[in-house]
């Protein structure tokens, strides 16, 4: 439950570390703002407090056209719920409701419809749908502000396949009609760039080094404030570039795409990656259990990877070898068996191999033993013919991967917070620091712990 004397003194100190945290909804305007909103701030009677925009739009309020309440960072999906519903909106985020059935998105979860209701109503007051509806409409309303997109295009890339169901959802969700909102908000600045929101404190130094020290040429490219790369989402394919903005707590993202269904669903990922839904005040308050004698690094962020299936196969290249001979090796594979991607800034760059393709070749010219070879070829075969591919738990049961890969893999390729390589090396060398403490205290955030200890 939200404290309210707690959100009024985040709200007149307008403080970043609690964006996306909870919103601020006004009575007298019935309108909902981020806890940063530049307007002058509402007298506490009038004020109500949110923890999520579809609660207060629910509620009866529009949101911010100043602030821009589509633009918060979101609220960790583990945070205060339970793994079945932590899995429903991963999901849901992912187009489930928008590509299929409510039926279908519960014979996934393996509930009934009824209790799915039950827990979104509990955690948000809403129905699995009306959440999925609102989630497209504030995308949509991003996309508007921040592209030149038209709006059949926006419609579109937000998941709807009516415009007239797009106009009516939208106004009835938004309060404005699109083409309303948009002249209002006047002309954007780019085609498709977007502006993707964090709290602070963010360790973007430390972030950036760990990829450098990672990329792989080709399929990746960092700068001083940059990270970019190629990407494959199903039939889509293309690549973003991400520039740090640390004046205002954001990325400047420009993305080019070959068809923009799927731009949703790569947003979010690309939060994923960067790590930028993560509560680091919170993640590190905890941690300082785990290591009280040692200094953090403030605003630690998880380094993902773009698939789960990207990670498994870079975590067995890197199987018991140095992280430089990883790099050459990953480099290697995406330079034999990768998809082109064309010329992006006058250099040629490749997509990462698909598991089909990696099954099928003989990768004799990666310099490792066979066996290691056999083990990837294996998993791109699995991987390839499993609909549950992505449960890195099952990775184990096959040949050459044990549990330091697959938890590596979910710790990456997941971005899951709460892994602890425990037989990881650099992690044995760096047990000292913790003076005995139990890792166990540092849950849910032991994937932090982890990266703090390499960091040491």
């Amino acid at each position: 439950m939200l404290d309210p004397q707690y959100c009024r003194q985040a709200r007149l100190a307008r403080d970043a570390r609690f964006d996306g945290r909870f919103f601020t909804a006004v009575t007298s305007t019935g309108i909902y703002c981020r806890p940063i909103c530049p307007a002058t701030p509402p007298q506490e009677r009038n004020v109500r407090y949110f923890e999520s925009a579809v609660a207060a739009a629910e509620a009866g309020f529009r949101p911010c056209l100043r602030c821009r309440p589509d633009s918060a960072p979101g609220s960790p999906a583990w945070k205060g719920v339970d793994t079945t519903l932590e899995r429903a909106l991963r999901l849901i985020d992912g187009g489930a409701l928008q590509q299929g059935s409510l039926s279908e998105l519960c014979a996934r979860l393996g509930i009934g419809d009824r209790y799915l209701r039950h827990l979104f109503h509990g955690r948000f007051g809403v129905s699995p749908k009306s959440y999925a509806l609102y989630q497209q409409c504030l995308f949509a309303k991003q996309l508007l502000h921040q592209t030149h997109l038209p709006v059949t295009d926006v419609a579109y890339a937000s998941g709807f396949r009516s415009l007239r169901r797009f106009n009516d959802a939208f106004k009835t969700r938004v309060g404005l009609a699109p083409r309303e909102l948009r002249r209002r908000a006047g002309a954007p600045s780019a085609a498709l760039s977007l502006e993707l929101a964090y709290r602070p404190p963010y360790a973007w130094q430390t972030l950036r080094d760990f990829y450098a020290s990672r990329a792989i040429d080709g399929l990746e490219w960092i700068d001083d404030d940059v990270y970019g790369r190629t990407i494959t989402w199903g039939t889509t394919q293309g690549h973003f570039t991400a520039i740090h903005r640390p004046e205002r707590h954001v990325f400047d993202v420009a993305l080019t795409l070959n068809d923009l269904g799927s731009l949703a669903p790569i947003v979010r990922r690309i939060r994923r990656l960067l790590d930028l839904d993560a509560d680091s005040t919170l993640i590190e308050a905890h941690l300082a259990k785990a290591l009280p004698d040692q200094p953090l690094v403030e605003g630690l962020r998880l380094p993902g990877i773009w698939s789960p299936f990207e990670a498994g196969v870079r975590a067995i290249l890197g199987q018991q070898v140095s992280v430089t001979a990883a790099r050459g090796l990953t480099t290697r594979l995406v330079a034999e068996l990768g998809e082109t991607a064309g010329d992006i800034d006058g250099k040629p760059c490749r997509h990462f191999p698909e598991p089909a393709t990696i099954a099928a070749s003989p990768l004799d010219f990666l310099g490792m033993p066979d066996t290691r070879r056999q083990t990837l070829r294996r998993f791109a075969t699995w991987h390839a013919g499993s609909e549950d591919s992505d449960d890195t738990h099952a990775w184990t049961a096959l040949k050459g991967i044990g549990q330091w890969t697959a938890d590596y893999a979910a710790m990456r390729g997941h971005s899951h917070p709460d892994i602890w390589l425990a037989g990881d090396l650099g992690i044995q060398k760096a047990l000292p620091a913790l003076h005995n403490a139990d890792p166990q205290c540092a849950a849910p955030w032991r994937s932090y712990l982890t990266l703090q200890l390499w960091s040491h």
